[in-house]
């Protein structure tokens, strides 16, 4: 009896210590992966219209000028250094409208060099020492929009209030009749600059091009046809 007691116990003790010595089973949860970092979009990159082999010449890092505020672009094309001075306070310090243009979307037209030395003698001298004029000059080139060479045209309200009118697509584009886009869709980070041979005139906007709507209620009036004479019988 005494011997089954004790193998008993023995192999109770030999089943605990099994137990002790197998570790408690633990529920491992995996840790959440990490979000993959996505790379932000590359811009598009418009396409030019018009003669521009010379501003590529001039500029060779213009696609990068789609990263860049447009009074900075600006400020980078040598060929439009008057019209910068002109709106950054370079031509009188009491005009510069380059923060404006930094709220686009803008569409600028900016004159070369040559178009402004075309201007009559003494004329740039004037506005420099006329702040309104200069001004009104300076948002006459501009108006609201980001519009590439295929649809820039129409009749366009600029900010200084008159209007221009804009006709042709892609590399032949004209503006009032008077300037033509030597390149133009030049992309900025919030603008379409066009490089043009004329400085714009505000004094003279074009007629416009769009009819303006008439009444539909005028109607035309006629007189009244006489009665035919009717025999009473």
């Amino acid at each position: 009896m005494k011997t089954r007691t004790s193998k008993a116990v023995a192999a109770a003790a030999g089943v605990a210590a099994i137990a002790v010595s197998v570790p408690l089973a633990v529920t491992a949860y995996a840790q959440p992966a990490s979000p993959t970092p996505t790379k932000p979009a590359e811009p598009v990159i418009p396409g030019l219209e018009g003669d521009c082999d010379p501003f590529r010449a001039a500029n060779p890092n213009w696609k990068g000028f789609i990263n860049q505020p447009v009074g900075q672009v600006l400020s980078q094309i040598a060929d439009v250094s008057t019209f910068n001075a002109a709106i950054s306070g370079g031509l009188n310090p009491a005009v510069n409208v380059v923060p404006v243009l930094e709220n686009g979307p803008y569409v600028v037209f900016a004159p070369t060099d040559e178009a402004f030395a075309k201007l009559p003698p003494g004329q740039l001298d004037a506005l420099k020492n006329d702040p309104k004029a200069l001004t009104d000059l300076d948002f006459y080139h501009v108006f609201l929009g980001l519009l590439g060479p295929a649809d820039v045209k129409g009749q366009r309200p600029t900010q200084q209030g008159a209007e221009i009118k804009v006709e042709g697509t892609n590399g032949d584009i004209k503006i009032n009749d008077t300037a033509k886009v030597i390149c133009g869709g030049i992309a900025a980070q919030n603008a379409r600059i066009y490089l043009i041979d004329t400085v714009l005139d505000p004094a003279t906007p074009p007629e416009a091009i769009t009819p303006s709507a008439t009444s539909t209620s005028e109607t035309t009036t006629t007189e009244p046809t006489p009665a035919a004479d009717v025999p009473i019988g």
